[in-house]
């Protein structure tokens, strides 16, 4: 029911969006950085904001101050943010105005909210997967309302979006699950000055009719009294049904698309005319003389709303920026989950493998026998499980039916159920992108994408959702995800299933990224990687899976216990120099990491005494000290990688260590890479062409010793 009492909080929270809309404009000098107002969508926004409980999840977007301040946000909480102030409680001074992330307990959670439109949905959807996970499996850990309510989650969006592929995935995927998600699209037909007419064949009420079992609604969003009833049925069926639904909200467009990006740049006069006839300031402040309430009662709000969003402004100017040093915090959550004792820990912090890998005592060790890298990885997830009902492992084809294309999550689902272990649709966006939101509800996923070639389309939302995360929300919501990607070229995988892409991955800041070489190292970063509580992307080069490459039986491994870990950023020396060779100046240490090691390693048998190889093991954070170290002592460098070379990980490297170890050097740092091909080619011969192997490793070698 819609009372006076409703009628006044919304047309205080109309008015404060009205004055601040009118006081950026007269003070655009000083709210200098990008931003825009929700002029025109007042009603829609305020009436769906009045619905959420603290346990509820919304995802805002660039144009919902209304939507904030109806949660219960204040002009000054959202004018720091404006001001890209240090006390902005968003994302201190990192972000946008309107892009809002919020964890507690008086208002509804927010997760990191991006500025690319329609990529929210996938992530925010993922919440929604993660509530009903809960929900049936962990319900222990669902937070409900004061009165036992259970959890929705609302997605805000703009009409223009509902044309990006990723809104499907996220749509497909909600209908598909049966999940508690509210779609609300704001449709004021203008995409910056992309006309509706130009831009879609349909609007997003008719495109939700192809999403079998989504709900919808067309509404006026311009009717406080009409968006209110509609969103007030809409959140309380999702509420009690928990199936997907769509709201379509006609509003119109009164202020600019951004300060940046003014109305009259292309909206002709007549437009916008039209546009005022639907504005719902007039509209709500009709209403409420027609329902009883005093045109003195209508003025001090307007009043007051001044006074208040005056105040504000002044106290926000004066508000200080942030410290400058502030700058890098919140890139990771330093705050490192463990697992097993501390000795098991140190041990595997200390642990340099080579040979003396498989003289460690674990266990009966004489009772075992060196295992396949595919296996330690199955190993690894089997004992994860078990000890965190939290974690989940999805992805395509890594279900009961065949437990991936590579056999390494056979029997998981026949151990832990379908629920814990399934399949997705080929969807790499949503794969990766909704452990943003599996994470921020309490959730550990594992997912995993078929081949690194593939990895392209969820990149969008591991650049732009995932890596930006933890630092535009000033460390509330890192991700914690591990994502598991085969690699590599061998035996005729042909140009889709065989590339390299680590560099590419080495350029988002944000993310960690390790490469395993060996079973013991498989076992013990994955354990690592579930752990830390940042993001980490898993590069298994399928090549070491099985060992069948000849020369990398060396990759098998006796299995690590159960607490065994192999701390990030922690590098391994497998082959030491013989000290007479060092203190001869007839050294040559080779960096590398892989596929590499076992080039090394074959390479290094021409040179007895003469080579000592780092496996790397973790790109990011990468062991500097150890590379540093390592160069220093033997003056001359190899940096071996299976990449394409021209503007590899390992040319910058190279950078690197020519300006850590400048005054150590006795021959410029080395690098050998796979030929700059655009992929690696089928033919099994034109493979071998393209890739570095021990012979090209020997001459490179073989270069630098005799320089």
């Amino acid at each position: 029911m819609v009372t006076n009492e409703l009628l006044i909080r919304a047309y205080r929270n109309m008015c404060y969006a009205q004055v601040m809309a009118h006081t950026y404009e007269q003070n655009r000098s000083v709210c200098k950085y990008v931003h825009s107002t929700s002029r025109g969508h007042e009603a829609i926004q305020l009436a769906a904001a009045f619905q959420l409980l603290p346990c509820d999840y919304v995802s805002p977007y660039y144009r919902d101050e209304s939507m904030l301040l109806g949660m219960g946000f204040t002009p000054y909480q959202l004018q720091l943010q404006l001001l890209a102030k240090g006390a902005d409680i968003f994302s201190g001074g990192r972000s946008y105005y309107s892009h809002p992330s919020y964890k507690g307990p008086d208002h509804p959670q927010i997760i990191h909210q991006s500025s690319a439109t329609g990529m929210q949905l996938i992530p925010t959807t993922g919440i929604a997967q993660g509530i009903r996970y809960l929900e049936r499996h962990l319900q222990e850990r669902l937070v409900k309302g004061p009165n036992g309510e259970l959890p929705i989650v609302l997605c805000s969006l703009g009409d223009a979006s509902i044309t990006e592929g990723e809104v499907s995935e996220a749509l497909q995927f909600s209908v598909l699950k049966h999940l508690p998600i509210i779609y609300l699209v704001q449709d004021n037909e203008w995409g910056i000055s992309v006309s509706a007419s130009e831009a879609r064949a349909m609007d997003a009420y008719e495109y939700a009719s192809g999403f079998k079992g989504m709900g919808r609604f067309r509404i006026d969003g311009s009717n406080f009294i009409e968006a209110y009833e509609a969103m007030k049925a809409v959140v309380d069926y999702v509420r009690e049904n928990r199936t997907p639904f769509l709201v379509q909200a006609k509003v119109p467009l009164l202020g600019h698309h951004t300060s940046g990006v003014r109305k009259e740049f292309y909206r002709p006069e007549d437009d916008l005319e039209e546009d005022r006839k639907d504005d719902p300031f007039p509209k709500l402040r009709n209403y409420m003389r027609a329902a009883g309430i005093s045109d003195e009662v209508v003025h001090g709000i307007e009043e007051e709303a001044v006074r208040r969003v005056e105040s504000d402004f002044a106290a926000a100017m004066a508000a200080p920026d942030p410290e400058p040093d502030s700058v890098t915090k919140y890139v990771f959550k330093e705050e490192a989950r463990k697992m097993g004792n501390e000795e098991t820990r140190k041990r595997g912090d200390e642990e340099r493998g080579g040979k003396n890998e498989e003289e460690r005592k674990i266990g009966n060790e004489e009772a075992k026998k060196p295992i396949v890298m595919v296996d330690a990885a199955l190993y690894a997830i089997r004992e994860i499980m078990e000890d965190f009902p939290e974690a989940v492992l999805y992805g395509q084809d890594v279900g009961y039916r065949l437990g991936g294309v590579f056999r390494e999550a056979a029997t998981l689902a026949d151990q832990f159920g379908k629920h814990r272990v399934f399949n997705t649709a080929i969807q790499e966006a949503y794969i990766i992108g909704s452990t943003v939101g599996m994470s921020a509800v309490g959730l550990k996923p594992i997912v995993e994408v078929q081949f690194a070639d593939y990895i392209y389309p969820g990149f969008n939302q591991l650049v732009t959702e995932i890596s930006k995360s933890c630092y535009l929300s000033n460390g509330k919501y890192p991700v914690q995800t591990l994502i598991r990607v085969p690699i590599g070229a061998y035996g005729g995988g042909g140009p889709y299933h065989s590339g390299s892409v680590e560099s590419t991955l080495l350029s988002v800041k944000g993310i960690k990224v390790v490469y395993p070489s060996n079973a013991a190292d498989m076992k013990g970063l994955m354990k690592a990687a579930f752990l830390d509580p940042n993001p980490v992307v898993m590069l298994e080069h399928k090549g070491l899976y099985w060992s069948k490459v000849p020369g990398t039986e060396g990759a098998k491994r006796i299995e690590p216990d159960k607490d065994y870990i192999v701390p990030l950023g922690k590098a391994a020396v497998v082959l030491q120099a013989d000290e007479h060779a060092v203190t001869n100046g007839n050294s040559c240490c080779i960096i590398t990491y892989g596929m590499g090691v076992y080039w090394a390693l074959g390479a290094a048998e021409s040179f007895p005494g003469q080579i000592e190889i780092v496996d790397l093991r973790t790109l990011y954070p990468l062991d500097e000290a150890c590379v540093y170290e390592t160069v220093q002592k033997h003056g001359r460098c190899l940096l071996l990688t299976e990449e394409q070379q021209s503007h590899s990980f390992m040319e910058s490297l190279a950078g690197r260590i020519s300006h850590a170890c400048f005054r150590y050097l006795d021959a410029p740092v080395e690098v050998l890479g796979a030929l700059d091909l655009p992929a690696v080619p089928l033919n099994v011969g034109l493979e071998k062409e393209m890739l570095p192997n021990k012979e090209r490793v020997e001459a490179a070698v073989r270069k630098l010793i005799i320089n």
